[in-house]
């Protein structure tokens, strides 16, 4: 393997400081207005709710976990982590990586409803079925059971006379009535077949003003966010598209998601956009009623920047957390991750640690595989873009790598299809800091000591895809790795990993942590901490 020659080299505006371990810019512009996206963040599928003042915003996360993420917020601008409803899923081998996956599966398109003092959060997954948690509050703990029928991203509704009914399906959607043990005790109705284009589904029910309204949603990258209406449950329905936005930028296809009424009578909604392999980021917008439909954004186009929603006060500006020292844990006793963080695929709790050096993640490896989309104990985190060419989310973080065996890899990852890593390899009592691009390794060079930082900076960026107009789409960014002896300088190996949004994983790419054995178990490193930061860079040849 060639030497690395060339070094990457962080240059620091004066706004942005390299002692500030925050990934993104806030939402709210702290001027009485917001820029979309709200959170700019692979947080798909959503649905929103308000109970006492306070909303609740429930997210796809498929196979990872602890999952099933539910967001809060007093302004419906500014978000903080509430729960992650399903701490892991014990409904198929699959979920353990134990010959098989759920990549690109897992739990969808989760319902949230408050009902009686409960909430209830209604979820498929495709090869399990259905599944329901409920809890007294939306910060858990919330219990889950299985479901006796599963229904496609499914639309909770309780209606006001004690009847209960869920809005299914794709293309074709049908109403189900279901008893309070969540089974059903009537057909599928069929109620509505799209006639715009195939794909009709993600269906939301309200009751408003004595019509019972189905928001849907036409997906995919080009999205249209439609509302049926009817006097009916049954139907039949009318339908009316809300918004269709082909504007290149980060509103173009906005679709799927939730109507919400704020406590001074204000509607907005949050929907999302497929915004490349950064993930699906969702995006509030103003709602208007006209002649009984929930018309969507100004003059029928998304709004960027707007007046915040008026919810009777000002709340604090916040932004979601992702970087972490690792300091839970005081010697002894159950330290817990960050509500950021989530396992690919079921954990294996023996096997990782914040206890058994204070201050440190410990990762052992769990078994023997081939290759790190195998590899059980995976660490992720979503990625935070920054809407720029010229800025950067880096990841960094240090790693004590001294009890690792031969055979052993582990480092620093970002992961989709395709995937890269940086990373240390153990072959032979040596060590070898190695960069490996979707399975090859690229380069390798020798390492002394028993710490390294490792760092991999990942560009949202403008990139070469198109829209159907032919503008430059979003998301379309390259992950470059490097790695440092001291935190200072850094020096960058390997090639470029060209991101993409794949269905095959159908997340977001993510920064991983991660430590697996190709040869035999029973080594293990220790992270010291792991940082985020958004900077400008260049590259410089040498």
């Amino acid at each position: 393997m060639q030497k690395v020659k060339v070094i990457f080299l962080i240059i620091f505006m004066s706004s942005i400081s390299a002692n500030i371990f925050a990934q993104q810019i806030p939402s709210d512009n702290g001027d009485g207005t917001y820029t979309n996206p709200v959170i700019p963040a692979d947080f798909p599928d959503p649905d929103v709710i308000m109970v006492d003042g306070v909303y609740y915003f429930v997210s796809t996360t498929m196979f990872i976990f602890p999952g099933v993420t539910v967001l809060k917020s007093y302004d419906l601008v500014n978000w903080e982590f509430c729960s992650n409803a399903v701490p892991r899923f014990d409904f198929s081998p699959c979920y353990n990586l134990d010959g098989c996956n759920r990549y690109g599966h897992g739990q969808w398109a989760t319902s949230i409803k408050y009902h009686n003092g409960k909430f209830y959060l209604l979820f498929i997954t495709l090869d399990e079925g259905g599944f329901l948690c409920t809890a007294d509050k939306a910060e858990g703990p919330w219990e889950i059971k299985k479901l006796p029928k599963g229904f496609y991203d499914p639309g909770l509704f309780f209606d006001d006379d004690g009847r209960i009914y869920v809005a299914q399906g794709y293309s074709e959607i049908r109403i189900t009535e279901i008893d309070e043990n969540f089974a059903p005790i009537s057909k599928d109705s069929l109620v509505y077949v799209g006639d715009i284009r195939k794909g009709l589904e993600g269906s939301h029910v309200y009751k408003i003003n004595g019509y019972y309204y189905l928001y849907s949603t036409y997906g995919g990258l080009d999205g249209i966010q439609v509302a049926l209406r009817s006097k009916n449950i049954y139907g039949p329905y009318e339908q009316k598209v809300v918004i269709s936005e082909k504007t290149a930028g980060p509103n173009f296809g906005i679709h799927q998601g939730a109507l919400i009424q704020t406590q001074t009578g204000e509607w907005w909604t949050i929907l999302f956009v497929d915004s490349g392999p950064f993930g699906r980021f969702p995006s509030l917008q103003p709602v208007t009623w006209v002649d009984g439909w929930p018309m969507v954004g100004v003059d029928g186009k998304a709004v960027v920047t707007y007046k915040k929603p008026d919810v009777g006060k000002e709340y604090p500006v916040t932004v979601l957390p992702t970087a972490d020292e690792f300091s839970y844990a005081s010697g002894t006793g159950n330290a817990k991750l960050g509500m950021q963080w989530g396992w690919n695929h079921n954990p294996d709790d023996d096997k990782w640690s914040l206890t058994k050096k204070p201050g440190f993640l410990r990762l052992e490896t769990v078994k023997v595989v081939a290759s790190l989309p195998d590899a059980r104990n995976t660490l992720t985190q979503r990625m935070f873009a920054w809407h720029s060419d010229t800025l950067a989310s880096i990841a960094t973080t240090k790693i004590n790598f001294s009890k690792m065996q031969d055979g052993d890899i582990a480092g620093l990852a970002v992961f989709q299809d395709p995937y890269a890593y940086i990373g240390i390899k153990k072959e032979h009592g040596k060590n070898f800091i190695i960069m490996v691009n979707n399975g090859v390794t690229i380069d390798s060079t020798a390492v002394q000591g028993s710490t390294i930082y490792l760092r991999t900076s990942a560009i949202y960026g403008s990139g070469a895809a198109q829209y159907p107009d032919g503008k430059k789409a979003p998301g379309t960014g390259t992950a470059f790795f490097s790695y440092s002896p001291d935190n200072k300088t850094f020096v960058k190996i390997g090639n470029d990993l060209k991101m993409r949004f794949n269905l095959k994983i159908f997340t977001g790419n993510k920064f991983c942590l991660f430590n697996y054995a190709t040869q035999t178990t029973g080594g293990y490193v220790d992270f010291d901490w792991f940082r985020t930061t958004a900077e400008p860079f260049k590259q410089a040849d040498n």
